[in-house]
């Protein structure tokens, strides 16, 4: 059977917006309707004799192989999905209903383009990942993580990556950066945030690719330094503001990224500048709910959890930990001839002098005032938690700038063991808070260990 055999039939068939193609026992096109090159970009004659898994996406040819024997077998398929490319490169999702001409020997099928439909699927489908994600994350690094999964999926990429400014600064830094392959002639990393903020500063989208050079302006093919670049940055765009660029990056002969990709990219960044700005707004409550605001150090709430968690390790593990209670002397000097201001300054540089001593196990929080717990979760013996308790004693006894004037305020140091000096979260604390209040009477400026035990059960 030829195309001539067609004819008739044709000339009503080409209206229609489907395709209708006929493949022979081989696989090979032996029929194309017009409404083909609608959809697949090639015109019948391009698309005749040629072989039909040759036009499909690599992705989806062994299933559909499979299909194409099981309709050969007699099978009549009605909802079968797959994805070609089209002669641009670009990809088309196509559902086909096909079934076997057992007396021509030939497979008739009708296909129909749903790549309208697809993308429409798939931006719902991210939103709601998206969303999804922004609740289940439990930080902003797991929250990019699942973001760059989701895109992943929506478009090819080698790099991905998110890109904010520090703080309220203009500087930009890579909160995710993630290379999925190799990318060859990539950019350094010092020209991706250099048109990363490119994008902020013009709050537009901006593409790189082989095609269009003549295109950017000077600055732009400067950033991307001569160099051939497959490149697309989006800005994330919240309710209120630019709060930083969402960037993919494929290889350089890779196809660049299409009208539709971008577009689609640009839909969901809405969505995922969301979900950052929320997750950053939960982390910063959570930050001023469980952290000190003066000093940064965990608080009274913070340190009550770790206290617990270290008291039950202690008991499982059948080991021993401390508590060191540390008071300034005489700091109400401080704030009465200097200020206020140099007495939180004074705190300040305190809490960074005393975490420069500990492990990093340990943990310093801030009671309150001018007084800090350390908790050792991890020590083998009183005389250890002693000697590091000295080492802050030490180092606390260096003068400190504040003020452009040097000034000296000196520690009183308690310490209490579990199991020796109380088997309690509460016990512990009131017993290290005493052996300071003991170190301030002796004179202050020194480290005491409680002198109060547990009672110890009897052997036997």
């Amino acid at each position: 059977m030829n195309t001539d055999s067609y004819k008739a039939l044709s000339n009503y068939i080409d209206l229609l917006l489907d395709a209708i193609c006929v493949v022979d026992k081989f696989g090979r096109f032996e029929f194309v309707s017009k409404g083909a090159e609608r959809i697949f970009g090639y015109t019948p004659e391009e698309m005749l004799g040629r072989l039909m898994i040759e036009l499909v996406h690599p992705d989806d040819r062994e299933r559909t192989l499979k299909t194409a024997s099981e309709i050969n077998a007699g099978a009549v398929k009605v909802d079968f999905e797959n994805r070609y490319i089209r002669k641009d490169g670009q990809i088309v999702h196509l559902l086909w209903s096909a079934r076997w001409s057992a007396t021509d020997k030939r497979r008739v099928a009708v296909a129909r383009d749903i790549s309208r439909s697809k993308k429409i699927e798939a931006r719902q489908a991210a939103l709601y990942a998206i969303s999804e994600a922004a609740f289940a994350c439990d930080d902003l690094e797991a929250l990019y993580q699942c973001i760059q999964q989701i895109v992943s999926e929506l478009m090819p990429m080698s790099r991905f990556a998110i890109v904010l400014p520090v703080g309220s600064g203009e500087s930009l830094f890579f909160a995710h950066n993630a290379a999925l392959t190799r990318i060859e002639d990539d950019c350094s990393d010092c020209d991706v945030l250099a048109l990363c903020a490119e994008v902020m500063h013009r709050s537009e989208t901006i593409l790189l690719t082989a095609v269009n050079p003549s295109e950017l302006s000077p600055k732009l093919r400067k950033l991307a330094g001569g160099t051939t670049i497959n490149w697309l940055g989006v800005p994330l765009k919240s309710h209120s503001a630019v709060i930083g660029t969402l960037m993919v990056q494929n290889q350089p002969d890779a196809a660049g990224y299409s009208a539709s990709e971008v577009e689609l990219l640009e839909f969901v960044s809405v969505q995922i500048a969301v979900a950052i700005e929320r997750k950053q707004m939960l982390q910063r409550l959570q930050r001023n709910a469980l952290y000190d605001q003066l000093t940064q150090l965990p608080n009274r709430d913070l340190l009550q959890d770790r206290l617990q968690s270290a008291l039950a390790r202690a008991q499982r593990d059948d080991e021993q930990f401390a508590l060191c209670y540390l008071d300034l002397d005489k700091f109400k000097h401080i704030n009465d001839h200097f200020g206020h201001q140099a007495g939180d300054e004074l705190l300040q540089q305190t809490a960074q002098r005393i975490v420069q001593c500990l492990r990093h196990s340990d943990t310093v929080a801030r009671m309150g005032g001018d007084e800090f717990v350390v908790l050792l979760p991890v020590v083998e013996s009183s005389g250890a938690a002693l000697q590091l308790a000295e080492k802050i004693r030490q180092e606390l006894n260096q003068p400190f700038m504040i003020a452009d004037q040097l000034l000296q305020v000196l520690p009183s140091i308690g310490v209490a063991m579990f199991p020796l000096h109380s088997q309690s979260v509460s016990g512990l604390l009131q017993y290290a808070d005493k052996a300071m209040y003991l170190a301030k009477k002796a004179g202050g400026n020194q480290v005491v260990l409680s002198a109060a035990t547990t009672k110890q059960p009897c052997a036997g």
